[in-house]
């Protein structure tokens, strides 16, 4: 309340010299998870109309979340991700391009706490930055190194009407423990604790920012000329430290976060690992060794391995999984039964299947002794030197081959038979597959 209040004062103080007139946007998250929170709303809404009434430019915005969080599952970071992401809709939604929060320099020493009592590294230490690019917009905490002793003032100075939020004072929750608990001792013992904590985070911020450009240089000497994986040689060349770096960078790009135990793992095993070598990094991801790349892959659960998982079907046949007509400029994704792995028909210009080819195929395990021609000057081959010639690794040709007839035309890892490519300006679609 204190920040929306500077805010369009500010906004109103500067139309009056003549600049234009700034809105201002006030977004408020109904979480729905306090007994108060249709008070909280109620609150905000007739704050906002009030200080209209005294020429405020403000527009008041409220998005209802109904969180209902399932056992195990953090209250704390599941109210985060979903307030930051109805905050950025309300913001596109209202033309904004800034976002103000009102996060202040104790907010950031308790931050910095809890991230070391987690363990974290520099990421983690740096805390909140005090402006970013995130979502199409530019967040910022203008008040990150103001304590919050003046934030207190400037709410008594202006009489500003505002809302304690009772869940304040729930000590089940860690961050309310270490500011009611931890952080008064703290400042007896050390007056200077919360702004030495603070700049802590600046000096992490710094860190982190040198740590990502270094990976980023690393990066480029490391990756394979496709971009999709590591040589392990130039990779196994680098320190210890600065592997752990890199790979963590390298994953955090693919949306993967994994844990410092498996990142130091990762860097003392990679360079005497054999090709073949596997570490599972999530339910459904694996890191592989092949051919002196260190590949990001689906994970290939034991019991496809162990022979405990059932056969595919000998035959499952396209045309009943398709439409009875072609969708113009769609991509389709087909789950073929008895197989784990989904086939994306996607819509292309040129080098596809034609849809009249297409709902004549039917997708069959590898028997052995198939042929594929991978290029039109290229000549028919042992479907199993192809994938030697392409570097498939060998958990990617356990897939479904898809035949017209008697003919191979799509092979995963490979793609379509030259023979079978469509001509040019015949209806037709790319096929991968993903396991």
């Amino acid at each position: 309340m204190a920040l929306l209040h500077a805010t369009w004062r500010a906004a109103r103080d500067l139309a009056g010299q003549g600049a234009p007139v700034l809105p201002v946007h006030a977004l408020h998250v109904h979480h729905g998870l306090s007994r108060f929170a249709d008070d909280w709303r109620d609150h905000c809404a007739r704050q906002c109309e009030r200080w209209r009434a005294e020429g405020a430019d403000l527009h008041f915005h409220v998005r209802h979340l109904g969180l209902q969080p399932q056992a195990g599952e953090s209250v704390e970071a599941l109210a985060r991700e979903g307030r930051y992401r109805a905050l950025a809709e309300m913001a596109r939604e209202a033309g904004c391009r800034v976002v103000l929060l009102a996060h202040h320099r104790d907010d950031q020493a308790e931050t910095f706490l809890l991230q070391a009592l987690r363990g974290a590294g520099s990421a983690g230490l740096a805390a909140m930055p005090r402006a970013i690019e995130r979502d199409g917009l530019r967040w910022l905490r203008p008040w990150l190194a103001r304590p919050r002793a003046e934030i207190e003032a400037y709410v008594a100075a202006h009489r500003i009407a505002h809302v304690e939020d009772d869940s304040n004072a729930d000590p089940r929750h860690a961050r309310n423990r270490l500011r009611l608990q931890v952080m008064p001792a703290l400042r007896e013992a050390f007056p200077q604790a919360p702004q030495a904590l603070a700049d802590a985070a600046a000096r992490a911020q710094d860190a982190a920012e040198c740590l990502d450009a270094l990976a980023a240089l690393d990066l480029e000497a490391v990756r394979d000329p496709d971009g999709r994986a590591l040589q392990t040689g130039p990779l196994a060349a680098l320190s210890p430290a600065r592997r752990r770096n890199l790979l963590r960078c390298w994953l955090a790009g693919q949306g993967l976060a994994v844990r410092a135990s498996l990142l130091e793992r990762l860097a003392e095993e990679l360079p005497r690992a054999g090709s073949g070598a596997v570490w599972p990094l999530q339910a459904d991801r694996a890191l592989r060794l092949h051919r002196g790349l260190l590949v990001s892959d689906t994970h290939v659960e034991p019991a496809a391995v162990d022979g405990s998982r059932p056969p595919p079907p000998d035959e499952v046949a396209l045309a009943p999984l398709l439409p009875s007509q072609p969708p113009v400029g769609q991509t389709m994704a087909l789950t073929l039964p008895g197989w784990t792995g989904r086939l994306h028909l996607e819509p292309v210009a040129q080098g596809g299947l034609a849809w009249a080819d297409l709902v004549a195929l039917v997708a069959r395990p590898r028997r052995g002794g198939e042929r594929f021609q991978s290029h039109a000057a290229g000549v028919p081959r042992a479907l199993k030197k192809q994938f030697q010639a392409a570097a498939v690794p060998a958990w990617q040709r356990d897939a479904p081959l898809l035949w017209r007839g008697e003919r191979l035309v799509f092979a995963p890892g490979l793609g379509m038979d030259a023979r079978e490519q469509a001509l040019a300006g015949v209806p037709q679609y790319r096929l991968r597959w993903f396991p």
